[in-house]
Order: structure tokens, then C-alpha cells, then sequence
């Protein structure tokens, strides 16, 4: 099993995602101008967190805008009595294939709302469902595609809306060198990847902690990587409500992946480090104030951490398959069984 990392090849999987982000910002833009007053996104797994980021930062400024997160199947069942002509619907799959995706795109397809699908290809089944698609080319790096596609859309549909949102121009900047600094990133944190790997290999139960939006990272490496793609237990814990149950785990025995980002949860995170280091050594404690995030604009870090955050991270699973003989891609039920 190969666990170089393959820059370019990365790189050039993006490269639909960055040559599409001046569109998504244009439509973005174009359907903020059209008073909009529900902005909501809805996906599973992966898509569902990474649009957490959005969802966290729209939160944080709107005046006017009612801002939500869904699952695609709760979305369907609970069927919200606010959906109308002012609503705004995000759902991303990467296939365009999953089924609760889909079937909420059908079920919006009778509602007066607008919808916006994130995925790779035009012809998928996700794209054909929705008024207008955001598409990022068929990859491996689709998490980080999806991300930058949408990202460049809400950020020019904030603008136009809410006028706390300053911050277009350097999130667009940025987005521009965001595949080059997440594949720096990985490159330079992989021989501490390597060597967590080599210390933590035999653990098969971990807690992954963050706060705010660096969660949308804890929960795409506990849950989307390390218990999809590894088999282990792993639970990830957000730090508010660390000292409400999940603190009581904690021993010298207990392996913790700790997250900190630079938004305004970071005292939570903070506080979550300070008691994990009194009761245990076994700590991985990833920051991004020590990455350098080369090209992104400073005002914008807090925003594109929990993505740079994940690109090195993920070299810990990548050296964990090798010790585990367990490639990335091996899995037991998904697209296998009937569920």
C-alpha cells in the first residue's frame, strides 16, 4: 500500500474546483440579489459537515437570514412548514447518487424554493434534480472540491444580503491557493503523521475533540475515515459539551485527537486541552496557528482552517492503513449490500 503523497496528481484533481469558482461566486452573487430569506443545506456524511462551515459563519453574521443544516432524510420526514419562494436550498452528494440526497432534491422539485446542487458531474442524478448545479469534476479530492465550490457560492450570496459578510474578496484570494497549501500541508506533516501512526496503531477506540466549525474536521476523520475506512471505534466529541459526560472517559489510557482552530469557539477547545493534559499523555493536539497556510489572506485563516486542518490530519489514516493491512477503499456494507 502507497502512502506518498501525490501533489500534483492532487492538485490536478482540483483543478475543475478552481476553475469553476469565479461561476459558483457569480451565481452566488446573482441569486443574492433576488431577497432570500432562508439559506438552507442540506447532505450526508462528509458534504453535511463541510457545509457546517458555512452554516457556522452565515450563523455568526446574518441579520435577516435564517440559516439551517440538514440530513437529507430528516429533511423529507420533517418536512418544514417555512419552505417557500424565498428559500434557498444547498444539497450536496459527491456521486450525485445518494439516495437520501436524491430523494430530497425530488421532494424539493414540488416546493417553490430554489435549489442549488453541489456534486461532480452534470448528468448525475443530483444535478438533474435542482435548479442550478455547482460541479467540481469527477475526484478523489471531492470533499475539498465540494468545499471550495461551495464556499466561493455563499460567500458572494452573503455579500449581496447580509452586510456583516466583509469578507469576499480574501475568501475568493484564497480559495485561489487553497489546493497548493492543502497539498503543502500534507507533505509537511507527514512524518508526524507517520510516527502517530506508528504510536497509536494498536488503539481501536479514540475520541476526536474541536469546536465551532473545526468539528466539521473531527467529525470527517472520526466518522467519514477512521470508522468507514478503518473499522474503529471513534467518537467525535464537540468540546462545549466535553465537561457534560464524554470528560469522564479520560485516563491514561485514553488515545485523543485534539483540534483547535482560530474562530471564535477556540476557548472551548482551549479549555478541553487544558483539563486532556492534567489526565493523560496519549495526545495528538493539532493547531491551526502552527500551519503556515501560505497565500491565504490572514482575515480568512478562520475560515479555511478546518479544511488546511484536515489535509494534515489525514496522513494519519493514510500510515494507520499500513499498520492495519486495511486499505482506505476496503469496506464491508457500503455500495456491497442492500440498506
Amino acid at each position: 500500500m502507497a502512502v506518498d503523497f501525490d501533489r500534483d496528481g492532487f492538485i490536478g484533481s482540483l483543478a475543475q474546483a478552481s476553475s469553476s469558482l469565479q461561476a459558483a461566486a457569480a451565481l452566488g452573487g446573482e441569486l443574492g440579489k433576488k431577497g432570500f430569506t432562508r439559506l438552507y443545506f442540506v447532505g450526508c456524511g462528509a458534504p453535511n459537515r463541510s457545509m457546517s462551515i458555512q452554516e457556522y459563519w452565515a450563523q455568526r453574521i446574518a441579520t435577516t437570514l435564517e440559516v439551517r443544516r440538514y440530513f437529507p432524510a430528516e429533511f423529507v420526514h420533517q418536512n418544514p412548514a417555512a419552505i417557500d419562494d424565498k428559500t434557498l436550498v444547498i444539497l450536496g452528494s459527491h456521486s450525485g447518487t445518494t439516495p437520501e440526497t436524491v430523494e430530497a432534491a425530488h421532494f424539493l422539485s414540488d416546493k417553490p424554493c430554489t435549489t442549488v446542487g453541489v456534486t461532480q458531474k452534470g448528468d448525475s442524478p443530483l444535478a438533474v434534480s435542482v435548479t442550478h448545479s455547482l460541479l467540481y469534476g469527477e475526484t478523489q479530492a471531492g470533499y475539498y472540491g465540494a468545499f471550495m465550490l461551495t464556499q466561493a457560492f455563499v460567500s458572494a450570496f452573503l455579500k449581496e444580503i447580509e452586510p456583516g459578510w466583509t469578507l469576499h474578496e480574501q475568501i475568493m484570494s484564497s480559495l485561489g491557493v487553497l489546493p497548493n497549501v492543502l497539498a503543502d500541508t500534507a507533505i509537511a506533516n507527514d512524518a508526524r503523521a507517520t510516527e502517530e501512526a506508528r504510536i497509536y496503531h494498536e488503539d481501536r477506540i479514540m475520541y476526536v475533540l474541536a469546536s465551532g466549525p473545526m468539528f466539521s474536521t473531527a467529525y470527517v476523520l472520526g466518522v467519514c475515515v477512521l470508522m468507514e475506512m478503518q473499522w474503529m471505534h471513534v467518537h467525535p466529541v464537540v468540546a462545549a459539551e466535553f465537561f457534560h459526560g464524554p470528560f469522564e472517559v479520560v485516563d491514561e489510557t485514553t488515545p485523543m485527537l485534539l483540534l483547535l482552530g482560530e474562530d471564535p469557539s477556540r476557548p472551548e477547545a482551549e479549555r478541553v486541552v487544558r483539563f486532556c493534559k492534567k489526565y493523560t499523555e496519549r495526545l495528538m493536539i493539532y493547531d491551526s496557528k502552527d500551519l503556515e497556510m501560505k497565500g491565504i489572506d490572514p482575515a480568512v485563516r478562520p475560515v479555511l482552517a478546518p479544511m488546511v486542518l484536515e489535509s494534515a490530519v489525514s496522513r494519519i489514516p493514510a500510515h494507520l492503513a499500513v499498520w492495519h493491512n486495511h486499505p482506505l477503499t476496503t469496506r464491508r456494507y457500503m455500495w456491497k449490500t442492500e440498506y
